[in-house]
């Protein structure tokens, strides 16, 4: 049993923090940040040990009437690992707290691969974080990348893979603050960041990706064209995405003909807060022309990192040596079949 605190109770975090408190291999010690407000509160009536990561947020939650059990330094005394939940950039700064304590850490794909050296993907490269002092999970769409095209190579059918990410405009708690209407935004630079975010974790990966950014708030969609080493028939291809358990195959003919509906089936499905862990492809969808692949998929960007943290913690810690039993195990706990 490994004691684990949680460092940014936001968006990722407090999904984060509830999956850790139902494992039954490690003991959440408590979570930590600077707000105090309706987010922090929730944390409190869920019976979670309050840490506040500065003076003068331990003095505004007093004021807000949240018990405080410590300060951060005091989670950290407590832990054996660390998961850095907080906004870009600010856990970079977290880092040499953690290293100066001796506490292995994890950090979220929002920071650079060079921050910590090791970019993690349960399905693509558990083996190599065992035990590590650090690795940054990667972001909602690379691990989407990751997995979708990890199945393929593992088949023997990845030559190459070039996709485009409609990504959403900005969080669905945040629409109110920013975000754009009535236009769509194609990043500058080709190929988007999430191609060279995937080979940080699979160096060998033929992939460019471009990205436009669009007027909506619920997930990310995906459109990928890939060579393939051979001719291969759609049912090949199918039992290829099929080995991965965090790939779901959604099919356009039963209603799911968008992000929206298919949020409605998970929130019917008794998820918390409607959370997909998986990617969401359409099998009905998807075309083999002789040596060549298309298919779409929605992400779930606020969702599908979670199970991969998880299973990063296990692998940091050394709880559990392969990466098949601890995806089962994390499977098992989210209700992912």
């Amino acid at each position: 049993m490994k004691n684990v605190g949680l460092v940014g109770y936001g968006v990722i975090g407090k999904r984060v923090t509830d999956a850790i408190n139902v494992q039954d291999d490690m003991n959440l010690v408590g979570v930590c940040d600077v707000i105090s407000d309706w987010r922090i509160q929730n944390a409190v009536r869920k019976n979670y040990d309050i840490y506040a990561a500065t003076t003068e947020a331990e003095k505004e939650m007093k004021v807000s009437g949240i018990s405080v059990t410590g300060h951060m330094q005091d989670l950290l005394n407590k832990v054996d690992l660390v998961v850095d939940c907080t906004p870009k950039n600010i856990a970079a700064k977290n880092v040499e707290i953690y290293k100066k304590k001796g506490i292995k850490f994890i950090l979220q794909g929002g920071e650079k691969h060079q921050t910590t050296g090791h970019s993690f993907s349960a399905e693509n490269n558990y083996q190599s974080a065992l035990n590590l002092d650090t690795t940054r999970v990667v972001s909602c769409n690379t691990t989407s990348i990751l997995r979708t095209l990890g199945a393929l190579k593992r088949a023997g059918l990845l030559d190459y893979a070039r996709g485009t990410l409609l990504r959403r405009a900005t969080d669905p708690w945040e629409s109110h603050l920013g975000g754009i209407m009535n236009t769509m935004v194609p990043e500058k630079e080709i190929p988007s960041h999430q191609g060279p975010d995937a080979q940080s974790v699979d160096p060998d990966l033929d992939v460019i990706t471009t990205a436009v950014k669009v007027p909506e708030t619920l997930s990310h969609m995906h459109y990928w064209n890939v060579k393939l080493k051979k001719q291969a028939t759609k049912e090949e291809v199918l039992n290829a995405f099929k080995t991965s358990t965090r790939i779901k195959l959604i099919r356009y003919d039963q209603g799911l003909v968008s992000n929206n509906t298919i949020k409605e089936m998970f929130m019917d499905m008794g998820r918390p807060w409607g959370d997909m862990y998986e990617v969401a492809l359409w099998e009905d969808m998807l075309k083999v022309v002789g040596d060549e692949l298309f298919y779409a998929y929605v992400v779930d960007n606020q969702a599908i990192v979670i199970p991969e943290t998880i299973d990063a913690i296990r692998a940091l810690t050394g709880i559990e040596t392969y990466a098949h039993k601890s995806i089962n195990k994390t499977n098992e706990s989210f209700g992912i079949k």
